[in-house]
């Protein structure tokens, strides 16, 4: 595990130091989860993202998922924004989360799709729509296979951002997410997961793609 811990931090690092002059950010979250009652589980964050000009962003996280069926599971998930304006200056926001996750494996293979409906309140900003922030539909759909005898689950997603509201570019879609990357499944209730993602919005060309590394950590209390 440290050895794996090694290896992702110093990608980081090193992708990190010749991005700089490009839109380029490091994402982390540090999570754990919990079966509360049978089909009822709970789950933590605390997510980090890190820019140019430092932290940008920070949110923690507490969520509820239902498992109806075996490939049905809806969840509620709550977060507390805090986040840097143009200006320098933190401001912060609530949302909520409400997703619709379906999942199927055939053999090795997995096979996800994620809808959710994400709405903002308390937001104050002068800045233009954020599909990251602001009220959202998202479809996430996402392909995973777990390589045998190893601790490798390498997935390919993608995750389409629809804008409801009636405003200069909207309604429509407004921006689109592609990632690669791999679960790893280490020994007891420990996870980890990497991953390299593009970040493209469609009403914003100059602006380029914006590139992120996400290093993620789950605990599984039994």
């Amino acid at each position: 595990m440290k050895s794996l811990i090694f290896i992702i931090l110093f990608l980081s690092t090193s992708l990190f130091s010749y991005s700089q002059n490009n839109d380029f950010m490091v994402w982390t979250k540090i999570g754990v989860k919990a079966m509360i009652v049978k089909r009822l589980s709970f789950s933590g964050e605390l997510n980090t993202r890190i820019g140019g000009s430092g932290v940008e962003t920070f949110f923690p996280q507490i969520g509820f998922e239902y498992k109806v069926l075996k490939w049905l599971r809806p969840s509620i998930e709550y977060r507390f924004i805090v986040d840097k304006n143009k200006y320098g200056n933190y401001k912060s926001s609530n949302r909520l989360n409400f997703n619709i996750n379906l999942k199927k494996s055939v053999s090795n293979l997995g096979l996800a799709f994620r809808i959710r409906y994400q709405s903002a309140f308390n937001r104050l900003s002068s800045q233009s729509y954020n599909p990251d922030f602001d009220q959202a539909i998202r479809l996430k759909p996402a392909i995973d296979y777990k390589i045998d005898n190893t601790i490798f689950t390498p997935f390919v997603s993608s995750e389409f951002f629809y804008d409801p509201q009636f405003g200069p570019h909207g309604p429509g879609f407004s921006k689109v997410r592609l990632g690669v990357g791999s679960k790893f499944n280490l020994k007891g209730p420990h996870s980890a997961s990497f991953k390299y993602q593009l970040d493209k919005k469609f009403t914003n060309y100059k602006n380029g793609v914006r590139h992120v590394i996400a290093i993620g950590y789950s605990y599984k209390i039994k």
